[in-house]
């Protein structure tokens, strides 16, 4: 079957947002009341968000209009995005992905804090599994979280909520958060750019570091130097953050063609005792991916990383992040059973495994960027399976549902151990018109070097120029039977 597609943008991007903003061809609060309009029409297909702020995002956008009426100018002011709901949102609950009664937060994370600085008016906060567990975005809490390109199929997880709404145009950008792949992963399997930066690059406060160090901040948008701005906005530390990598100019270095690069094609993955194979559908996407490198003047070579045993250095640090995120839960009976397991297992690790699993990074990072020494970029599939389908992984076992996330992405998780970059780039699609990703990774502190290349890239392959050919904006009809029980956002 064809892609189904369209090429006539439904949405602008959020650089010509704020583009049309300072130069007065729209108002906020007109671009704010569109997404609240094409995502109350899209949430009964789609179901991407938790809360929708109506009231409080077309106040921030009236004053966002008194401003640049005055003559201010920010790098997004007015511009309407959204944000995913493991971030702290002032006046809203962070739930999570989970079920209960979360309390209002009382001031924004620092993530949020510095769009805001930025100007962005926040329209709401998107759905991500249960405590960011998995490479799907379901739960009993909300539903499932559909694919725009298929609504059959999951975005992906956990920043699955993000990922759709940017992909369906509800918003031109929004953030994310990238624990073993969470960003990579649904921008792959939503025909996105997306982002994880270096640790640190953008702040996970109130949290030190999250997920002790796996987990990061990160952004997801249709273009590179869409990413790229809003990257720039929100990056930055805040005083009790643990990692403060210095300072990179993101929208500078997307711009920038790279020099001659020396790239290792991989298709090898981490050793975790479980069975996995790549898609044909995705090696030869990837292969594709590595011949337009080639063709742009780059060298390619098949290498693969020495990732040794680095699994066993991940288990510790994402249970006992589970297990810490899960004691602020409200009404932990309403977890699902798989994070009750993980929860145990995180106990279990939380003493001496978990401080020896710290300890190994440094020797991971020599160990694995030794290949850094030979090549500038390693290429390497984003996911080893296109999109799930909604339900796939719905009432397994814990042990059943570790093994089949593996299957599907064993690809993105080990940099995410490392703290080191890497960025989705949308690679086509398969036979049956679902997105395939291909990522590129780079050593500490990388990102400009990967914005480049994928700039490069985007140029010649001009992935911004197809949308999902239905995304329910235009009609808003589809019933809560038919999209499988989605449940109503939080408005305020």
């Amino acid at each position: 079957m064809a892609v189904s597609s369209r090429t006539q943008a439904p949405v602008a991007g959020l650089a010509a947002m704020a583009r049309d903003l300072a130069e007065g061809v729209v108002s906020s609060r007109e671009l704010t009341e569109r997404a609240l309009d094409r995502i109350a029409a899209a949430q009964p297909r789609l179901n991407a968000f938790r809360i929708v702020r109506a009231e409080a995002a077309l106040a921030e956008a009236d004053a966002a209009d008194r401003r640049l009426a005055a003559g201010e100018r920010l790098p997004m002011l007015g511009v309407p995005l959204a944000v995913k709901d493991d971030m702290d949102v002032a006046g809203e609950p962070t739930a999570f992905g989970c079920a209960g009664d979360f309390p209002p937060k009382a001031v924004d994370s620092e993530a949020v804090r510095r769009l805001r600085v930025a100007g962005a008016v926040i329209v709401g906060k998107t759905h991500t599994p249960e405590l960011g567990q998995w490479p799907f975005t379901e739960g009993r809490a909300f539903g499932a979280t559909r694919n725009p390109w298929n609504p059959d199929h999951t975005p992906g997880g956990s920043s699955g909520g993000s990922a759709a709404a940017v992909a369906a145009g509800l918003v031109p950008a929004a953030l994310g958060s990238d624990g073993a792949g969470s960003v990579r992963i649904p921008a792959a399997w939503t025909h996105l750019v997306g982002v994880k930066p270096q640790r640190g690059r953008i702040s996970t406060w109130p949290e030190p570091e999250s997920f002790h160090g796996l987990t990061v901040n990160g952004v997801l948008a249709r273009t590179v130097g869409d990413a790229a701005l809003l990257l720039d906005a929100a990056s930055g530390p805040h005083p009790g953050d643990r990692h403060r990598p210095a300072p990179i100019p993101a929208v500078e270095a997307a711009r920038r063609t790279p020099r001659r690069l020396r790239i290792a094609l991989s298709f090898g993955t981490a050793f975790t005792a479980t069975p996995k194979s790549l898609d044909p559908e995705i090696r030869s996407a990837v292969e594709r991916v590595a011949g337009r490198l080639e063709s742009l003047g780059h060298e390619v070579v098949p290498e693969d990383p020495r990732y040794g045993q680095i699994g066993l250095t991940f288990v510790p640090r994402a249970t006992r992040g589970v297990r810490d995120w899960a004691s602020r839960v409200p009404d932990t009976g309403l977890l699902d059973p798989r994070t009750h397991g993980a929860m145990r297992t995180g106990r279990i690790l939380g003493g001496l495994p978990l401080r020896a699993s710290r300890r190994a990074e440094s020797y991971l990072r020599w160990r694995i960027g030794e290949v850094f020494g030979r090549f500038d970029v390693v290429l390497t599939p984003t996911t080893a399976a296109p999109p799930l389908r909604i339900g796939a992984l719905a009432g397994l076992s814990a042990m059943a549902t570790d093994r089949a996330m593996i299957a599907a992405c064993p690809y993105a998780w080990t940099w995410n151990v490392l703290g080191w970059p890497g960025v989705n780039v949308p690679a086509g699609f398969t036979a049956t018109g679902l997105p395939i990703g291909a990522q590129l990774l780079g050593p500490d502190s990388s990102e400009p070097l990967l914005l480049g290349l994928a700039g490069q890239l985007e140029g010649e392959e001009r992935w911004q120029e197809h949308w999902p050919a239905e995304t329910g904006i235009e009609t808003g009809t589809e019933t809560e039977t038919e999209t499988g029980g989605a449940a109503a956002p939080h408005r305020s």
